[in-house]
């Protein structure tokens, strides 16, 4: 168990907080979803509450260790006063004098937020030095930025070198939920995953092979599955360089007795275009000329069936082409069953958080991940460094 910020004195205290402010932006650097900034509200009040003096850390895009004005966290500084209804004050960068200086005049209940991490090249090389200059900010340090854990970098590990080292609560939330999931998780135990490459949730599933009953793929990667049991693709994306891989998943599944769920039908169109020509299969099997975009109708079928009888229930990566409306259909359906469940549901972040929040269903699954790739690395069994830096309780 890592400490966490509940742990902690922060009365006085200079309390520098990572948090994920990776937030989208439209042309004119309008925030298109704040959710991330939501997320980090539980920490950023109860810091405040307890009359600590607060420094906010993030990245935003990738600047690529240059300043780029398009990158700037003005726009987040500005949510955010919104959102805790006080003034959140934007510094021009995030080490150095001026920045220092700042911090030093703080007050008990002030709330800065620093410039974009990334503009300096040392965050993502984790330099010694860098990371020594941004901890000399705080009394403590806390990691709520839980999509950034996979890295180890001088914001989310170097950092913790210097300072006592906590957990914010979205983190423990997170931890709680794949400790869960990937330690002792309620059977029957349904791993569902989509999204666009084998090659990239092979880990997963062999990590994962031991702890669940049923796999669920949709998806482009459903394809590559489909083309090893030697059914027709037609033009469907596939990945043939993973067949020998693929194989070896179905032995294994099959030793563990793992039932492993395929599409049975498919929409499929002849390109991808909203506007394109398209049509269900009626069974398994794509025909020439054509590329599957979504499971049809079967499949839901099946896959509801399925995840009915499921007590445990993560999902990463959509099983359709959910960006366009006509190929949407299976993830959306996916997701209206699984809200109504009354399982332990995981939404692994990335796309399939995206398509969740665009339900609106958020609310009615048991927890959704704030981090795509630091979600995928806990089902692979990696440990994360921006966690294992953290003081153990």
């Amino acid at each position: 168990m890592k400490k966490t910020i509940a742990d902690m004195d922060l009365r006085g205290k200079r309390v520098l907080m990572r948090v994920d402010y990776n937030v989208p932006l439209d042309g004119d650097r309008k925030i298109t979803d704040d959710s991330r900034i939501q997320a980090s509200l539980p920490s950023v009040k109860y810091a405040l509450e307890q009359g600590a003096r607060l420094i906010l850390m993030s990245h935003l895009g990738r600047p690529k260790g240059e300043v780029k004005a398009e990158f700037s966290l003005s726009p987040v500084a500005e949510r955010l006063s919104c959102l805790l209804e006080r003034d959140v004050r934007k510094l021009d960068d995030c080490v150095g004098e001026k920045v220092k200086e700042a911090v030093n005049s703080m007050e008990d209940g002030d709330v800065v937020l620093l410039e974009n991490l990334r503009f300096h090249k040392e965050e993502t090389a984790n330099d010694p030095g860098f990371a020594g200059e941004l901890a000399s900010l705080g009394d403590i340090f806390v990691n709520d930025a839980f999509g950034t854990c996979h890295r180890a970098h001088a914001s989310t590990e170097g950092v913790t070198r210097h300072l006592p080292s906590v957990a914010g609560f979205l983190v423990d939330k997170e931890i709680k939920y794949f400790e869960k999931v990937t330690g002792d998780p309620d059977k029957p135990f349904a791993l569902i995953l989509g999204g666009a490459k084998v090659s990239d949730k092979i880990p997963v599933i062999e990590n994962m092979l031991d702890k669940i009953d049923y796999l669920l793929i949709g998806g482009a990667m459903a394809y590559t599955f489909l083309k090893s049991r030697l059914k027709g693709i037609g033009l469907s994306r596939v990945e043939d360089d993973m067949m020998d891989t693929v194989d070896r998943i179905f032995s294994l599944a099959s030793a563990k007795e793992v039932s492993i769920f395929l599409p049975e039908d498919h929409v499929v169109a002849d390109e991808i275009k909203e506007t394109a020509k398209r049509k269900t299969t009626s069974d398994e099997h794509i025909p020439d000329g054509y590329i599957g975009l979504d499971i049809g109708p079967r499949t839901i079928k099946s896959y509801r069936s399925v995840l009915a009888e499921s007590r445990t229930i993560v999902w990463n990566g959509p099983v359709g082409f959910f960006e366009m409306k006509p190929f949407s259909k299976g993830t959306r359906e996916v997701a209206k069953f699984i809200a109504k469940l009354k399982a332990t549901t995981v939404i692994g972040g990335g796309d399939t958080a995206a398509a969740v929040n665009q339900l609106k269903l958020g609310d009615k699954m048991s927890h959704m991940s704030t981090g795509g790739g630091a979600s995928l690395e806990y089902l692979e069994g990696k440990e994360l460094p921006g966690i294992a830096a953290l003081n153990d309780k």
